[in-house]
């Protein structure tokens, strides 16, 4: 991505570093016209029967569900993404719309028993909500925010990452071409020092949903302070992927490559960190290579491909400099020549557990692999980050997946697996990863305020 002269920004394909699109940079002055539109259509959409609410969001959904083919092609250009995993990028926002279409006939208050009178609460839509979304997962991560905030009678403005806008600008023209009402989901692509800053001091975004950077995150929650607005934050990570030696260590090694470099390792859920019993850590070394040497890195639009490049020079840059040329590399996988931001997955092996490789969030398909010598050590180790957003236990003993799941400072754990996110289950992180939760069924009455009303029968 580059910006233009005249307000725009040049879109960059990450595989062949060519420039191939150019989008232009929402103004201020449009970032107000929105939300002053979105305050109206607001008020109309929360006034619909939620049946009717329902409804709409559904055609949304089969409206998605008809572009994943094109969805995905956006996809693959813009950020490099593979198109096996843009296709599901794709499929994944129409699912999270049918979700959350049962939640409006589902906002349920509760009736409170007092003396003298019925007390009833309500779940009363906040307004307009902003959603800033990041560049790594374009599509998914913005149904996250618009999705349950539309459910629950709100309107959103979305800003999508300056590198990566189009499949979100796409779906804004797909809620229209839904039938959803003009100004109830708007799409602003632009700088994030001029929309995403708008949508923090505007008076009338009541909430923002941010995923991005720690850094910019607690900018953007300092903001929100002036005006006690809501916030939910989904920021870094440097998950750690336990392995105990009575684990299942073929599995665990084979599937390890996976958790880390899918996406390029530009996931904030990727497990960076691979601890190994230190009993079992020649034979687990031994089983790793061949399977990150397996992993596919190759051309976004082949089926076969199952890791693309970097998103940006920018960004392959900052990852490069956590490998230098004297870099404790245990071993490396494969990349293509030619041009393009191509990093080929990367293994390495810290001598010191204060590293940066260890303690810092690459954001890149670079993991580093280090000992511990028991479980207290394992949890330890795993907590010894300021980030606490996922992770994986391997291990056949349940008794101990269970007490170093409870020990592990994360929001998101799986046991002999890799798994992060489902629609249908909360997500979100511990310490410096975050601030709320999204997804999941209780979702949308976060886009709510609750409202008690006292009726006296006296």
């Amino acid at each position: 991505m580059v910006e233009a002269l005249t307000g725009s920004t040049t879109l960059i394909d990450p595989s062949t570093g060519q420039a191939f699109d150019t989008v232009h940079q929402t103004s201020r002055e449009q970032v107000d016209d929105a939300i002053a539109r979105a305050v109206v259509a607001q008020r109309a959409w929360a006034a619909l029967a939620p049946a009717a609410r329902a409804q709409a969001l559904r055609d949304f959904a089969t409206v998605v569900g008809t572009r994943v083919e094109e969805l995905a092609a956006l996809e693959v250009v813009n950020s490099g993404h593979p198109i096996s995993q843009a296709r599901w990028e794709a499929g994944h926002v129409r699912d999270v719309l049918n979700y959350y279409a049962a939640a409006p006939e589902r906002m349920i208050g509760k009736q409170i028993p007092v003396a003298g009178g019925l007390d009833v609460t309500f779940l009363e839509p906040l307004g307009v909500v902003g959603v800033i979304v990041p560049w790594n997962f374009p599509m998914t991560i913005a149904s996250w925010g618009f999705a349950p905030a539309l459910a629950a009678g709100n309107a959103v403005v979305l800003k999508p990452a300056e590198w990566t806008p189009l499949t979100a600008i796409r779906l804004g023209e797909l809620a229209l071409e839904a039938g959803l009402p003009d100004g109830l989901f708007q799409v602003l692509p632009g700088k994030g020092s001029v929309v995403g800053n708008r949508f923090v001091t505007h008076e009338q975004v009541r909430k923002i949903v941010f995923t991005g950077s720690t850094e910019v995150g607690k900018q953007v929650m300092a903001g929100c302070a002036d005006q006690v607005k809501a916030v939910t934050l989904e920021l870094g990570g440097k998950s750690a992927n336990v392995v105990f030696a009575d684990s299942d260590l073929e599995k665990a090694a084979a599937t390890a490559p996976y958790a880390v470099f899918e996406n390029a390792g530009q996931d904030c859920c990727a497990r960076s960190r691979i601890l190994v019993e230190r009993s079992v850590y020649d034979r687990f070394m031994e089983l790793l290579e061949p399977a990150v040497k397996g992993v596919v890195v190759g051309a976004p639009g082949d089926p076969a491909t199952e890791m693309g490049p970097l998103v940006s020079k920018a960004h392959f840059d900052a990852v490069s400099a956590f490998v230098p040329d004297d870099a404790a590399v245990a071993f490396r996988g494969s990349k293509p020549d030619g041009p393009g931001y191509w990093f080929a997955p990367t293994v390495l092996t810290p001598a010191s557990r204060t590293d940066p490789v260890v303690t810092e969030e690459i954001f890149g398909p670079v993991v580093a692999v280090l000992p511990f010598d028991d479980e207290a050590d394992a949890i330890a180790l795993a907590n010894s980050s300021i980030y606490g957003l996922s992770g994986s236990i391997w291990t056949r003993d349940v008794s101990r997946a269970i007490r170093v799941a409870r020990g592990v400072e994360s929001g998101n754990l799986s046991v002999n697996s890799h798994s992060s996110v489902r629609y249908s289950t909360p997500f979100g992180g511990f310490k410096q990863s975050g601030l709320g939760r999204e997804l999941g069924p209780d979702a949308a009455s976060a886009f709510t305020e609750t409202k008690n009303v006292f009726i006296s029968t006296d």
